[in-house]
């Protein structure tokens, strides 16, 4: 994340209703953990090494560690009040999650020795950078994966065409608005909804590629086989295989 996108998740006040307000934001984000939980190709009983960029509330880790019992994951974010909530949703698998406060930007050189990590992974945090960040990132990350080493990411994504982003932005202020509790006031009314939304992205400092540019960056950064594998409206879980003789 940036430093405008740190500063907007290290709040107590917008992390405890942080999950609550995912699923009111993007509630095909627990379909798109189903996604990449069935394309990691590993045994369920490998012993891997993963990293979770932008864990956040720790809601994919926990998955991650669930389905693979030998896994570890080193979790990075630049939101430290992030870590309780994460920690208490993990319980006795908080031991295997070693958490790291840090700007993707400025990754410590320990978090990223080449060929160690079988797994990266990342939802709704890499959109804060700019496409020059990303790739930046990703290259360090292809470097860290083991040959055969995956990176798949669940995020959202802008359209190619400005008329129809307007339509799909439409669509999901419609569809927060219809989802919030009647009592939440920043989701009243369609207008309301729009203008939160709107100064939620200005503050967090939302960057978001189109799909296609998305996929270029990940090819370029050294994952040639990189794919789409699922995309509704604008969300999207992509990403690949690190080369075997890499």
């Amino acid at each position: 994340m940036g430093g405008d996108s740190l500063q907007a998740y290290d709040v107590p006040e917008r992390v405890k209703t942080y999950d609550i307000d995912m699923d009111v934001m993007h509630p095909l984000r627990h379909k798109m953990i189903e996604i990449i939980l069935d394309i990691v190709p590993f045994d369920q009983e490998a012993t891997l090494k993963v990293m979770d960029l932008g864990v956040g509330t720790g809601i994919l880790s926990a998955r991650v560690l669930k389905k693979f019992p030998n896994s570890k994951v080193t979790a990075i974010d630049g939101a430290e009040a992030m870590m309780d909530i994460a920690t208490e949703r993990l319980g006795p698998m908080a031991d295997r999650l070693n958490w790291i406060i840090a700007d993707f930007r400025q990754l410590p050189a320990e978090t990223l020795v080449a060929d160690s990590y079988d797994l990266v992974i990342s939802s709704y945090a890499l959109h804060h950078l700019n496409a020059g960040e990303k790739l930046a990132l990703l290259k360090k990350v292809v470097c860290a994966l083991k040959p055969g080493g995956w990176f798949l990411n669940a995020d959202i994504t802008v359209a190619e065409d400005e008329s129809i982003e307007q339509r799909l932005q439409q669509l999901r202020v419609e569809g927060v608005t219809s989802r919030a509790s009647a009592s939440d006031k920043r989701f009243a009314s369609v207008e309301s909804t729009r203008a939160y939304l709107s100064q939620m992205q200005i503050a967090e400092n939302d960057q978001p590629q189109t799909a296609a540019s998305d996929l270029k960056i990940i090819r370029e950064a050294g994952l040639p086989a990189a794919e789409i594998f699922w995309k509704e409206l604008n969300e999207v879980v992509i990403g690949g295989p690190k080369p075997a003789d890499r």
